[in-house]
Order: C-alpha cells, then sequence, then structure tokens
C-alpha cells in the first residue's frame, strides 16, 4: 500500500492543521487515499475468504460462546499491534504492514458475520451502500464545519468500554442484545467517525497518514458491522 516511490524521511511532526496548505492538503488526501485502498483490500479479501472452505469452518468454530469470546480477544490483541505499527515515526514499511495486518484482521473477523449474511438477499450490498453513503455525509459534516469533536473522546471511550462489557456478557450468559444495542452501536461508529475525522482536520501531524487512515478504516468497519447486524434483523 504505497504512493510513492520517494525514499522514505521521518515524518515532520507539525499539526496538519498549523502547516502550510500544500502540507496540509496532501496530508489529507494521502489518509483518504489509504482509506480507499484499505477498504477496497478489505473488499476483495471478503470475496476470496467467504467463496472458500473457511468461511463455513470459521463460523463453525465460533459458533459456541467461547470460540467467539476467543476469537475477539485474538482480534483485539492483533489491532492493538497493527495500531502501534501504523504509528511508527521511524519506518514507512512498519506504518504499513501496521494497516495491512488491520485490515487482515478485520477481514478475518467479518468472516462469520457475512457468511451468515450472504444468505439473506441483498444484504451485504444494502449495508455496504449504507455504510458509505452515511460516512460520506458524516465527513462531509465535518469539513464543512471544521468542528473539532476531540471533546467526544472520553464518552466514546466509555461508550466503547461499555459495549464490550454488554457483549461479553451476552456471550456468557446467552441472552441477545436486541434491536436497541444495535441503534447505540450505530450511533457510537458515526460518533467515532466525526471523531477521527475531525481529528484529520484538526490533531494529526505530518507523515500520520496511515495511521490516520486506520483510525477512519476502524470506524468504517464498526459502522458497516452493525448496519449489516440490523439489515439482518429486519429480514427475520
Amino acid at each position: 500500500m504505497s504512493f510513492s516511490n520517494q525514499a522514505y524521511e521521518s515524518p515532520r511532526w507539525n499539526i496538519a492543521a498549523d502547516a502550510n496548505a500544500t502540507d496540509r492538503a496532501d496530508f489529507i488526501t494521502k489518509t483518504y487515499m489509504h482509506l480507499v485502498v484499505a477498504i477496497g483490500a478489505f473488499a476483495v479479501l471478503e470475496v476470496i475468504l467467504l467463496n472458500s472452505p473457511v468461511a463455513a469452518s470459521l463460523t463453525g468454530l465460533v459458533g459456541a460462546g467461547s470460540g467467539w469470546l476467543l476469537f475477539l480477544g485474538l482480534f483485539m490483541v492483533v489491532s492493538w499491534i497493527a495500531r502501534g505499527w501504523a504509528s511508527s515515526s521511524t519506518s514507512l514499511g512498519m506504518q504499513y504492514a501496521g494497516l495491512s495486518l488491520y485490515v487482515v484482521a478485520q477481514a478475518i473477523l467479518f468472516v462469520p458475520l457475512l457468511y451468515i449474511a450472504s444468505q439473506y438477499e441483498d444484504v451485504i450490498p444494502s449495508a455496504g451502500l449504507s455504510t458509505l453513503g452515511l460516512f460520506a455525509a458524516l465527513t462531509a459534516v465535518v469539513f464543512m464545519t471544521r468542528q473539532d469533536f476531540s471533546w467526544m473522546r472520553s464518552i466514546l471511550w466509555f461508550g466503547g468500554l461499555a459495549a464490550l462489557g454488554l457483549i461479553v456478557c451476552a456471550v456468557i450468559f446467552n441472552f441477545a442484545l436486541g434491536a436497541i444495542f444495535t441503534y447505540t452501536m450505530i450511533a457510537l461508529a458515526c460518533g467515532y467517525i466525526l471523531y477521527d475525522t475531525s481529528n484529520v482536520l484538526h490533531h494529526y501531524r505530518i507523515g500520520q497518514h496511515v495511521a490516520a487512515s486506520l483510525a477512519l478504516f476502524a470506524s468504517v468497519a464498526l459502522l458497516f458491522w452493525y448496519i449489516v447486524r440490523l439489515f439482518m434483523s429486519s429480514r427475520d
């Protein structure tokens, strides 16, 4: 995932918002180009995985509560590693390795959900288009208003922690979280998109476009996950 043939230079750690117009525009362009490539790579990986024996095997493996918790725990560990690599200030290769690892991890995580969703007519493409449309609308809000949504950080952190706790309890005690939880998680994902997009404008530094694109991709993936679940529940 590289858009330059130039030798790597350690990032200039000035905030993009304070950089000159050319450097700021270059940073934003690189961020969203990497996001597009990440989404495209995710889609290709899903097509490959869903059309292979891996999909049914993995879905069966994580069907049990303990299997899903182990699967989710491994993803969280890999996600933490990938984010650390993507934030490297010394190696462009390490940044790309982090983004690539995260995309692969998300693709594998999504296999059981999308394997089940593929049994419903038009759920996956409809959810994909809805996700991209909502992401575009939220992005436009931030770019047009230039608002700084960094104040949402604590709210999103506690919201994400509470959601994770509910998910673990639901798996352990075998109860359904229901439609209210799905709508709440969609709202939480929208909050993350506002927060991450405003960080691109106000808080990321020149040279952090790979880390910025990973953060945006993570928020888009979270939104897509719960929109898929919403469309699936509407078909039942």
